[in-house]
């Protein structure tokens, strides 16, 4: 026994020589190979100890979140946001104690204004359902406010679209499909489907990239598909096309989409067929003639002469010829990989963009023909009713349903290394997806979303969320003391 003890411990001294040697020897090896480069200053002057300072850089963005961050401050959400969801998709107890963390001082600052007589429980009703497309062959009737926004498949895993699949059917919303086409995982849970057409019209193009009739019409056989999306732009990056880096780009994607695997996937950053407004109705109509179901399309706000170019162009041919639906993003939405300088400084906020569209379609009678999607950071039931109070039939959300899947925020979507397997497709990080799990997290977001507003609907005196407008909600101005909503929008235009 003791000529064991012996050798084991002439042993863990060998290796721990050994292990020292070898650490000596990498530093010298790293000390060498900063000074000889000349690329980064701080290695070359610091040779081996400033390759911590890209360490740190590199990983300061994931820790910050957890030493550094008040619950109040993270972008683009903060600690208590990302609390809540998680909360609501566990259906753990979502009540905090001892106040509010959120300061009411700061412009901007949305305040619901609570009636002396709240609704009572008995008296409340459930929010109505809409139908989308009534003129149609096939018109869609939503009941669920909440739904999910466009995530395609090769942005996010196989796992993550089968639940987010299996979790809309359970929860009564819909599940658009992002611009990557028509996977059998959006399928494979049964839900309403959009069918969303980017630019690149991945699932239904042709070999010269442009519109296929026959595969469009094909789409449009599956009964769960319910609506066409048109995408002009999204928040992340107006102008400019989808990216999805060719290391995601795997044999499944590649088949689903037409591209060869693991190439970069480039959309164009608009569509071959559309130069005019007039392009886009003939393309509305097209799509709704051909497949029968409501048509619409998805756009970031700015400029708005085309805006009015488009509405002066459907008075003239007739209503019946205007989008089924807008959905508006806005411009500081975007999960997905983006060049800075779109994703920080183009387009216009939900909080301009909404009310303006809004005002438009009322000048031209065409608000109850055309309804309106909001989507862009609407993750708690205070921002979605604030965007129905701002004339929104319908609000999407894709990072709101990203946290309730488990996203973390690691801000890792665009390089396939993200730790929790919802933006990434390696198999080892997939594992801990697990869908039967998340399906149910999915489901339970949704409806506490659906609860929160039923909470705030009430506290207003109306019987529900669908009631709450501009006058129910004042804004907190530059000078400290808030202005009633429609006071603030009156002049808007």
């Amino acid at each position: 026994m003791s000529d064991f003890i012996l050798l084991s411990l002439d042993f863990l001294a060998s290796l721990f020589i050994f292990v020292i040697g070898t650490g000596a020897l990498v530093v010298i090896y790293l000390y060498i190979a900063d000074i000889k480069q000349h690329k980064q200053a701080i290695r070359h002057n610091y040779p081996v100890i400033g390759r911590f300072r890209y360490i740190l850089e590199k990983q300061g963005a994931f820790f910050r979140q957890y030493f550094m961050a008040m619950d109040r401050e993270e972008m683009p959400f903060n600690r208590a946001e990302r609390s809540w969801v998680y909360k609501a998709a566990k259906n753990v107890d979502r009540t905090i104690p001892f106040g509010s963390t959120l300061s009411l001082d700061p412009s901007g600052t949305i305040m619901f204004m609570n009636c002396a007589f709240p609704t009572l429980e008995e008296d409340s009703v459930a929010p109505g359902p809409i139908t989308i497309g009534e003129g149609c062959r096939f018109p869609y009737t939503a009941g669920s406010i909440f739904n999910i926004s466009g995530m395609s498949y090769g942005a996010i895993s196989k796992p993550a679209v089968q639940a987010l699949s299996h979790g809309a059917h359970l929860c009564g919303c819909w599940l658009n499909t992002g611009e990557g086409g028509l996977s059998p995982y959006h399928l494979e849970g049964k839900a309403d489907l959009v069918f969303q057409i980017g630019t690149a019209k991945y699932g239904v193009n042709d070999e010269q990239g442009r519109l296929s009739k026959e595969k469009l019409y094909k789409i449009a056989a599956h009964p769960e598909v319910k609506m066409f999306e048109i995408k002009i732009s999204q928040g992340a990056k107006p102008g400019k096309g989808g990216i999805l880096p060719g290391r995601k780009v795997t044999a499944d994607i590649a088949t689903i989409r037409g591209i060869p695997e693991g190439q970069d996937s480039i959309s164009p950053n608009g569509h071959k067929e559309l130069s005019s407004v007039a392009d886009l109705l003939d393309m509305i109509e097209l799509i709704r003639e051909l497949t029968g179901k409501p048509v619409g399309f998805k756009a970031v706000f700015g400029s708005m002469e085309w805006f009015d170019e488009l509405l002066a162009e459907i008075d003239l041919r007739g209503e019946q010829s205007a989008p089924d639906f807008i959905t508006i993003d806005s411009a500081d939405g975007g999960t997905g990989a983006a060049p800075q300088s779109l994703m920080d400084y183009v387009g216009l906020p939900l909080k301009e963009s909404l009310p303006l569209v809004v005002k438009h379609l009322e000048r031209h009678q065409l608000k109850g023909r055309i309804k309106v999607i909001a989507s862009g950071k609407l993750i708690t039931p205070s921002k979605v009713a604030w965007a129905l109070a701002l004339g929104a039939d319908f609000i999407v959300s894709a990072r709101g349903f990203m946290f309730a899947l488990g996203c973390i925020q690691a801000l890792q979507c665009n390089k396939d290394t993200c730790p929790t397997g919802i933006t990434t497709h390696n198999k080892r990080l997939q594992q801990g997806l697990n869908v039967k799990d998340k399906t149910l997290r999915v489901a339970n977001y949704n409806k506490h979303i659906h609860y929160g507003l039923g909470l705030i609907a009430h506290s207003c005196g109306v019987s529900n969320a669908r009631e709450i407008d501009k006058k129910h909600i004042r804004i907190v101005s530059e000078n400290g003391l808030s202005i009633a909503l429609d006071k603030l929008y009156e002049n808007y235009r």
